[in-house]
């Protein structure tokens, strides 16, 4: 009987580089597109994560690793940002827009045009200001001063005397 045991050896294993680590990853060709759409519609990074049952750095790495998935979100996100900014400088300064209005005129059904008119909102006008001038609009005012302080006392009762 002869004892033949196999050398292991104790050091670091070779690397594979062709071996790729982890989970198959869950980007694809349509995965750029599907993210586009959702964030045409308000989509966070994390809501796209969710969508796509991946982990919010999942997305990150799908960032760097695919440069067309960066730029795809970025301009989406930059769309949507951009309407929804109009959308708020348009209330803040008031805005009207054509309506369609249907109304009994002598007992037919008609499609009457008219102009519906927004006034300015000033809800809107503060958080726009806030934003776009904090140092002017914001709640809390810093006022600095040198510690000096200057008392004038002014007697009236000698002025009903008179």
């Amino acid at each position: 009987m002869t004892n033949s045991k196999k050398k292991v050896s104790r050091g670091t294993p070779k690397k594979n580089p062709t071996r790729k680590r982890g989970q198959p990853t869950r980007y694809n060709k349509t995965t750029a597109e599907q993210a586009r759409q959702l964030c045409l519609l308000g989509a966070t990074d994390e809501q796209l994560a969710k969508f796509f049952k991946v982990t919010r750095r999942t997305i990150d790495n799908w960032k760097k690793a695919h440069p067309e998935f960066f730029r795809t979100l970025k301009n989406a996100k930059h769309e949507k940002d951009t309407k929804v900014e109009r959308s708020l400088l348009e209330r803040a300064m008031g805005y009207s827009h054509p309506e369609s209005k249907f109304m009994i005129v002598d007992g037919e059904l008609q499609e009457i045009e008219t102009i519906k008119h927004y006034p300015p909102d000033p809800v809107s006008m503060i958080f726009w200001l806030k934003n776009r001038k904090p140092a002017q609009w914001r709640d809390k005012q810093e006022i600095v001063t040198d510690g000096s302080l200057t008392v004038i006392v002014k007697n009236f009762a000698d002025k009903d005397k008179k």
